[in-house]
């Protein structure tokens, strides 16, 4: 709903800080912004909060990682079980969300229960293996505050992780190698988000979801 800034509100912020918070939908008067120009009033974009869950010192991933989320559906299934083993080696606590045989599964639902334990903050990250791994990143996608990638190597992996803060990974388990896939959740795992530029833009990928909800 699109906020209305008239001269009334300049009058009111005359008497306070002399500042107005609008949005991307705020209409300002012809009169209002006239006479905001003439008393010394600023306009000032207010920036969308984040979605829930994130949190740290950039104030879009958790750090240090401790809890991986993991699923898989039925294509995925071998390639979750032996990765389970390794994240579970390599130190982490594992929460597997299933599926627990090869029988066929719908992965939407899957991903969504991996999506929504990040999303939570039940897990800092979260892991996802279906057959090619693209529909469990779409899939994913789908909840505010997910930043899922569809990753094939160590490469795209860090990528990921440092330039966009993807805090979802899928992978094919039809595919990909298992070899390939060991050291590409190694390396989602162990590496952080970016520096100040790579966030500013990560913040405009989440506020388009503000966008449209």
């Amino acid at each position: 709903m699109s906020k209305l800034i008239t001269e009334a509100d300049v009058r009111k912020a005359m008497r306070g800080n002399r500042q107005i918070e609008i949005g991307k939908n705020s209409i300002v008067t012809p009169l209002a912004r006239d006479l905001a120009q003439e008393k010394g009033v600023k306009f000032v974009e207010k920036t969308p909060p984040l979605p829930a869950g994130l949190s740290g010192e950039s104030g879009l991933e958790r750090w240090p990682v401790k809890n991986v989320a993991l699923g898989a559906d039925h294509g995925g299934y071998y390639m979750k079980e032996d990765l389970k083993k390794l994240i579970k080696d390599l130190g982490y606590r594992v929460h597997d969300v299933g599926t627990m045989s090869p029988n066929p599964v719908d992965y939407p639902d899957i991903a969504l229960q991996v999506a929504e334990m990040v999303a939570e903050g039940k897990a800092e990250l979260g892991i996802i293996v279906d057959g090619v791994g693209v529909g469990s990143a779409m899939a994913a996608n789908k909840v505010p505050g997910i930043l899922a990638a569809k990753c094939n190597g160590c490469l795209e992996a860090r990528n990921a992780r440092e330039h966009n803060y993807a805090n979802v990974l899928t992978l094919g388990g039809r595919t990909l190698g298992i070899e390939i896939a060991r050291e590409t959740v190694k390396t989602f795992l162990s590496t952080r988000g970016g520096e100040a530029r790579h966030q500013r833009r990560v913040r405009k990928i989440l506020q388009i979801q503000d966008k449209y909800r």
